[in-house]
């Protein structure tokens, strides 16, 4: 479907797509820093090495740093915000702020992913690090609320996959799962650092009934997929964008799915689709040809995120609005993609179910109702007031 196919009224404008409640599964703590924190930090932590000091330039490096099409190549853009969080001050600030920025943007409800073993360089212990950005969080999220904003955060605690202290996050992220962490991840580079290299956390988490997503089918492709669904025993797929390797569609436009697409479709499982981002790191080729317009047109439980707000110069609005462009995607699309999220959150039943009911379907009903008053007014050639 494109944006020619379907009335224009069915487009939610820019204003519209901001307001609407969304939801945010995939997004990194060291990729959405905002340029000017990132120059205040290294000024007052000493670090020397920023390419560029003036924010707004300092913006437009990443972007293009990042813009390489090299998955590795762009993971060397964290150097920099890595290196300016590594106190205490620095992560409440930057979790503060994060919470501040998506909800600003809409979110109403997220998980925000950090790897504790790369901020100890300062001298913070794993417990400090979790805590002081536990407590950056919350302070976001009471300075939304005085804003006019709700938005809720929790922590999932990421392992870098080339080191050796997965079953070691594992536990923390565990010690922590009813204070802020909701669950635990791996990242970095995927060739050559399979997900079973950290079977120990795996089977460590599934033991503690805990939560966890697995980078895996964004540079690998379905191996990656493979080891981290049936090996590992991931509840969602970070990225998974590879899983169209698996699925065929002949040139009548039959589609076929083999055996490990038809069973992540089947099982549910959440891909946490980063279309931005993968445009950057080569995994698609371009919004309109991103395989995300595919997976939900065959229901696959596809949701969209922003992975490295920074890095991407994105946000939620902004990934909405490129598929919103690219498939002419209306409000009820973007309500599914949102609800979606919900149900894969890492949070109890009744949480993403009182979410759904109460805060998700109301935002895009009120949103739905300003367009058909609009439409009302528009043919009537008159304003509709009540009595």
């Amino acid at each position: 479907m494109t944006s020619q196919s379907i009335p224009a009224g069915d487009t939610p404008s820019t204003d519209q797509i901001r307001r609407a409640p969304k939801v945010l599964l995939h997004d990194h703590l060291d990729g959405g820093l905002r340029p000017g924190t990132i120059v205040d930090l290294a000024r007052d932590t000493g670090y020397s090495r920023l390419p560029e000091t003036d924010p707004d330039k300092l913006g437009i490096w990443f972007r293009e740093a990042a813009d390489s099409g090299s998955l590795e190549r762009y993971l060397e853009t964290f150097s920099h915000t890595v290196g300016v969080m590594q106190t205490r001050d620095a992560l409440v600030r930057v979790a503060r702020e994060c919470a501040e920025d998506l909800a600003e943007d809409g979110v109403v409800y997220a998980e925000v992913r950090y790897a504790p073993e790369q901020h100890l360089d300062g001298g913070l212990t794993l417990e400090e690090v979790v805590e002081a950005v536990n407590e950056g969080f919350r302070e976001g999220e009471r300075t939304a609320r005085q804003n006019g904003h709700r938005i809720r955060v929790g922590a999932l605690l990421t392992a870098m996959r080339h080191a050796a202290r997965a079953l070691e996050i594992a536990e923390l992220a565990n010690r922590y799962r009813d204070l802020g962490v909701v669950g635990f991840d791996i990242a970095g580079a995927e060739a050559g650092f399979p997900p079973t290299r950290h079977l120990d956390a795996f089977e460590y988490l599934k033991r503690e009934n805990n939560h966890f997503t697995i980078h895996a089918g964004e540079a690998f492709g379905l191996p990656s997929i493979w080891q981290a669904l049936q090996w590992c025993g991931a509840d969602r797929l970070g990225h998974g964008v590879r899983i169209i390797d698996d699925i065929e569609v002949t040139a009548d436009g039959a589609v076929k799915l083999g055996r490990l697409a038809s069973y992540v479709r089947d099982k549910r499982i959440p891909l946490e689709m980063c279309p931005s981002s993968n445009l950057q790191t080569g995994a698609a080729a371009s919004y309109a040809e991103h395989p995300i317009g595919l997976l939900r047109r065959l229901h696959f439980r596809a949701t969209v995120n922003t992975d490295n707000r920074l890095m991407s110069g994105t946000s939620m609005s902004r990934e909405f609005e490129h598929l919103v462009d690219a498939f002419g995607y209306s409000l009820d699309d973007l309500q599914w993609f949102s609800v979606n999220a919900m149900k894969s959150a890492f949070i109890p039943f009744d949480e993403r179910l009182a979410m759904i009911n109460d805060v998700i379907k109301p935002g895009y009903a009120e949103l739905k109702s300003e367009w058909l008053f609009q439409q009302t007014a528009s043919t009537s050639g008159s304003v509709v007031s009540g009595d």
